[in-house]
């Protein structure tokens, strides 16, 4: 049996991506499933792929569900449509969109097709991951959470007591070592 690994980019930014092993009789319901999973979004809202070329043009859609709305053709449904039907070449691309209000869009890859499946993983997977997926409503808490941890461990806050700028009259006495003029008697430097 086939197995497809698929590289989903973040379509805004390419160094932001996630391999995915599946395989080829799985459904394109299955594919949707695991990117939300590489990604961390959830699963409430509508999406769809799109048959895509190397400009990564859309073509024939193949959507979560049929929503009220016009088709230059009929939509394959993705609960029914097996990913290997729809290989028409080595490199087949795919556009993934999510949430049509926010309007994720991911481009989705073929890299690689083996003819053995790895027992010790159960299809479709996530193999790699690469950057820091986007937060799918604003800011990641994950991210802020651990910023919060290290400004409380290494109190970042705090103001840099003892610790002036340069060139800045802290009030005081200068300190005679610090301005050269120290000497020595013996085996001790005084002031």
């Amino acid at each position: 049996m086939a197995v497809l690994k698929f590289r989903i980019y973040l379509e805004e930014d390419d160094s932001v991506y996630r391999d995915v092993a599946i395989k080829h009789t799985q459904t394109f319901r299955d594919l949707h499933n695991v990117i939300l999973k590489a990604y961390e979004f959830d699963s409430k809202h509508q999406a769809t792929f799109y048959r895509s070329n190397d400009h990564w043009q859309r073509g024939r859609e193949i959507t979560l569900q049929k929503y009220d709305r016009a088709y230059k053709a009929e939509p394959l449904l993705m609960e029914s449509t097996m990913i290997g039907s729809e290989i028409k070449d080595p490199n087949q691309k795919f556009v993934y969109t999510y949430d049509f209000l926010k309007n994720w869009g991911f481009l989705v890859e073929l890299i690689n097709v083996s003819k053995e499946e790895n027992n010790k993983i159960s299809y479709p997977a996530v193999v790699r991951v690469e950057g820091i997926a986007p937060s799918q409503y604003g800011t990641k808490g994950l991210v802020n959470d651990k910023l919060a941890e290290v400004e409380e461990k290494y109190d970042l806050n705090a103001s840099l007591d003892g610790f002036t700028e340069e060139g800045e009259d802290t009030g005081g006495e200068t300190d005679s070592f610090a301005a050269g003029e120290a000497t020595e008697s013996g085996d001790e430097f005084s002031p």
